[in-house]
């Protein structure tokens, strides 16, 4: 007999970043919504008969979308704020997905300009989701299909049932936020809509039954987070409600922690599985085990479902022997530890990586084979643990991952090399004597638009078609164009545009040694953004110059401060498939390290302003208050390690976007950055209320539009935007930028945006009076 094996999900951008060219392509009005549509059904099918062929019991579907899992749920759930309902009204055929992509994207069309909905990281991934938006009078109802197609689809393409995948009830509105007219609004508690929300949930599931489904997946991986008790007493009534009125088989996933003190609560549910996370959290399984009640059965997450490196089925097998042992066979489930969304797809055409290295790697479809194996060694299949046993050893033997040095430079860092040599109200006055900036002096945040051209140069160095003379001249040439537009539209401290560069992680891994990289490793970061993280192999080390080349060249054409553009340590650490042979504190201090060199060596070429982006420090948090600190505490000082060598008059800057700092202002304090620019568009400031109440003291850019929308905001907008931010912040403190990188966007809005911002900018000076400042 053999345990079940199911999935919690597959990444839906194809391997070749089908879906990610065809969103592009409909945005743009180069395809209608057939060509569309058929790109992404091919996707779903092929995911689907992948898994199918990988012997997988339960084959997942609804765990594809066109941008975002949990915008798919407001949208089925007919949660869509106010604000669209002109987008539906003025669409030919009121076309679903157009309102599905206003809401993501916002909508500036027919005389309508309409923001989008807020962004926000989802757990501790770099993977964003589009935040549900809930008012006190809150109505929902099924007003989307697309759940329903997919599962008789799935079904008619695998001749199986397949196992829809849906946000639960309880996360889904923990992960929204409480609005009244477009405001955030505290006086009233979204968990106290479930009662109006759980009838429509019952009446998907009761649609999902009729249709022929047996078992379906509801996520609910709050529950490995710190719960108030009213929280806690909400799921307890909506799987009661649940199995009150539903017959199906409900499979409750919790995943990207333990559930430590919510045990209890989680096997309790009157559900009949629950998938736990073992890889992440494997010590829960003792516990789990203890308080299982009878007829529950337990998923066992023991495939990583956000790591490259290959499953120890010794380990495995372990946790599955113990799991069997307390509550047998037949009630023991086999599956990756979250959704493989987090995963690049294949591994198979990764042939130009090493072939030892490459034999300790495992990507979406190979985890998929992990599973499965895994169920047939248990069934008596030792071939298969001995094949797997020689990569495990290949790779805890190998010389090629520990350096000596390496490891010794870490081991000797003092606390000395984590300390500006003056605190910052020196370093202020210092710089701004040296720079001689207005007040609410502009900027940008690093990119600036990756046209196609650009983009084509990368790729025809590779295949031999340029020489690297005739692509540095290509890219000279788009700095310098990027130079005058800065120059033009008036920014006071520019950038260099970054045109040499593929990705803000994978660029400076390709330079640094202990980094090794894929050819289609792609990964949904939000929407059509993909990236291909670097696989951190072995210790990390600099050997040479990585940017000071192309800064220096873009200071040499302009009279105008030039920024030094570097990602910080804990965001390349983060972004990047990381080891998992050493704590995660060691990688991040090797890479310090390496970017304290290059801060130091553009410091010494005669850059004066270096930003150090760390837009992925708060997403690093550990989703356990607990066990925050410690995380903080080395987080900060990888930041210090990588910014603190320098003299007083070099201004450093670190960026961050997309993340809740309310409870982690004290640290980002400690970063000591002398400016951070932030997101706070989307939230309409409400972010700079935390810095305001914690009364920062360093200077702040608090961003001024989305860069994630196509849409051109006004002055008055932005204006509008820095009365808020000059009424919370002293405004000798305040910067003006955008929210984040330019990469995404085309010029002409690029453009048309930065002149509106650079206006607003002057506005605001001319409201400000000199005494104000003292």
């Amino acid at each position: 007999m053999r345990m079940l094996t199911h999935n919690l999900g597959f990444p839906r951008i194809g391997a070749q970043r089908q879906l990610k060219k065809a969103c592009e392509q409909y945005w743009a009005g180069s395809i209608g919504r057939a060509e569309l549509f058929f790109a992404a059904k091919k996707i779903r099918e092929e995911n689907w008969l992948l898994q199918k062929e990988a012997g997988i019991g339960m084959i997942p579907c609804n765990d594809f979308s066109f941008y975002d899992q949990v915008l798919d749920m407001s949208l089925l759930l007919g949660a869509v704020p106010h604000r669209y309902t002109p987008v539906a009204t003025d669409i030919k055929e009121n076309a679903e997905i157009d309102l599905y992509f206003a809401m993501a994207r916002g909508y500036q069309q027919h005389g309508l300009d309409i923001t989008a909905m807020e962004m926000t990281k989802w757990f501790d991934t770099n993977y964003h989701y589009i935040v549900p938006e809930f008012t006190a009078a809150q109505q929902f109802r099924i007003l989307s299909d697309k759940l329903f197609h997919e599962f008789n689809e799935c079904k008619r393409v695998t001749e199986t049932t397949p196992k829809p995948v849906l946000i639960g009830p309880v996360s889904y509105l923990l992960l929204g936020k409480e609005k009244q007219n477009g405001q955030e609004e505290k006086q009233f508690d979204k968990i106290d809509l479930l009662k109006q929300l759980l009838p429509v949930y019952i009446e998907v599931l009761k649609r999902l039954e009729e249709a022929g489904a047996v078992w379906v997946q509801l996520d609910e991986p709050f529950l490995v987070t710190d719960l108030t008790e009213k929280q806690q007493q909400a799921f307890q009534y909506a799987y009661k409600e649940i199995r009150k009125q539903c017959n199906l088989k409900i499979l409750v996933a919790t995943y990207f922690e333990g559930l430590q003190e919510n045990i209890n609560l989680a096997v309790n549910l009157p559900v009949c599985a629950l998938h736990v996370d073992l890889v992440r959290a494997p010590q829960q399984i003792d516990d789990v085990l203890k308080a299982m009640p009878p007829k529950l059965s337990l998923s066992l997450g023991v495939v990583d479902g956000r790591n490259i490196w290959k499953n120890d089925f010794s380990k495995s097998l372990a946790l599955i022997e113990k799991a069997v042992t307390a509550i047998g066979e037949d009630r023991v489930m086999l599956a990756p530890s979250c959704s493989l969304l987090h995963s690049p797809v294949d591994l198979d055409g990764e042939t130009a990586i090493d072939a030892e290295i490459r034999n300790w790697m495992a990507f979406a479809k190979q985890k998929l084979d992990e599973v499965s194996a895994l169920n047939q060694i248990k069934a008596g299949n030792k071939e298969l643990l001995t094949i797997n046993a020689r990569a495990i050893e290949s790779r805890r033997n190998s010389t090629r991952i520990h350096k000596k040095a390496v490891k010794q430079r870490v081991a000797e860092i003092k606390d000395a090399d984590a300390t500006r040599n003056s605190a910052f109200t020196v370093r202020q006055s210092i710089q701004q004597q040296r720079f001689n900036l207005p007040l609410f002096p502009t900027t940008t945040i690093g990119s600036f638009p990756q046209t196609e051209d650009i983009r084509q140069l990368r790729a025809r160095l590779k295949k031999g078609d340029l020489s690297q003379q005739q692509y540095e001249a290509e890219i000279e040439e788009a700095t310098i164009n990027a130079i005058r537009v800065q120059e033009e539209i008036g920014l006071d401290v520019l950038v260099h545009g970054e045109f040499e560069r593929n990705d803000m992680v994978e660029y400076f891994g390709e330079q640094l040694d202990g980094f090794l990289f894929t050819k289609n490793g792609w990964v949904q970061s939000y929407g059509s953004r993909c990236v291909k993280p670097p696989v951190i192999a072995g210790d990390v080390s600099r050997t040479s110059d990585m940017t000071v080349r192309w800064s220096c060249f873009a200071q040499a054409q302009t009279s105008k401060l030039m920024k030094g553009m570097l990602t910080g340590p804990v965001t390349i650490l983060q972004w990047s498939f990381v080891r998992d042979d050493q704590p995660r504190w060691q990688t991040a201090f090797q890479i310090a390290l390496a970017i304290r060199d290059e801060v130091n060596a553009l410091e010494k070429a005669g850059i004066k302003v270096i930003q150090i982006d760390e837009p992925a420090i708060r997403e690093g948090l550990p989703l356990r208050k607990k066990d925050g600190p410690a995380y903080l505490d080395w987080a900060v000082k990888a930041f210090r390690l990588s910014a603190s060598g320098v003299q007083d008059e070099t201004q450093i800057h670190t960026h961050m976007c997309y993340s809740e700092f309310n409870d982690i202002m004290e640290h980002i304090a400690k970063m000591d950055a002398d400016v951070i620019t932030i997101e706070t568009s989307r939230s309409q400031m409400e972010l700079l209320e935390a810095f305001a109440r914690f009364k920062y003291p360093n200077e702040i850019g608090p961003g001024v539009y989305d860069i994630h929308s196509p849409r051109v905001p006004t002055v008055e907008e932005m204006m509008y935007l820095l009365e808020k931010a000059v009424a919370l912040l002293p405004v000798k403190n305040l910067w003006v930028n955008p929210d984040c990188g330019l990469k995404t966007r085309r010029w002409t809005e690029t453009i048309a945006a930065l002149k509106n911002m650079v206006q607003a900018a002057q506005q605001a000076r001319e409201k400000v009076e000199q005494p104000a400042l003292v």
